[in-house]
């Protein structure tokens, strides 16, 4: 069993930058990668950052350049370190990790984190 648990959201104004953490727990070794993602009212949730277990990371167009995921393997941590926030970034974020179960792979998310930017 792998749990997640998210911090770090909040109001910023825009410009800003906020840093939100995804801890992982339970089973970590079993985990591949690691996922940030979004969703604003009214819209789907959508892919932010992901990190690998050997730390390739990928970014959605719209944060490159402003965001960066990061891994601290003695923290069993994920971290999105997110600067120059727009108001368009404002969203509930969660983590998802990808973790081996044999034969495949499960998802598990985390309870997510509210980043509003304000303009």
């Amino acid at each position: 069993q792998v749990q997640l648990v998210e911090s770090g959201g909040g109001l910023v104004q825009a410009g800003g930058s906020l840093t939100l953490s995804c801890a992982a727990s339970g089973s970590i070794f079993s985990i591949r990668a690691i996922g940030w993602y979004r969703q604003a009212p009214g819209k789907q949730r959508e892919l932010v950052a992901t990190i690998t277990y050997s730390s390739s990371t990928r970014y959605v167009d719209s944060v490159k350049g402003r965001f960066t995921i990061s891994r601290d393997k003695a923290k069993n941590t994920v971290t999105l370190q997110m600067n120059s926030l727009k108001p368009e970034d404002t969203a509930v974020y969660y983590c998802k990790a990808q973790v081996l179960n044999l034969p495949g792979y499960i998802e598990v998310w985390g309870q997510g984190t509210l980043v509003t930017v304000s303009s």
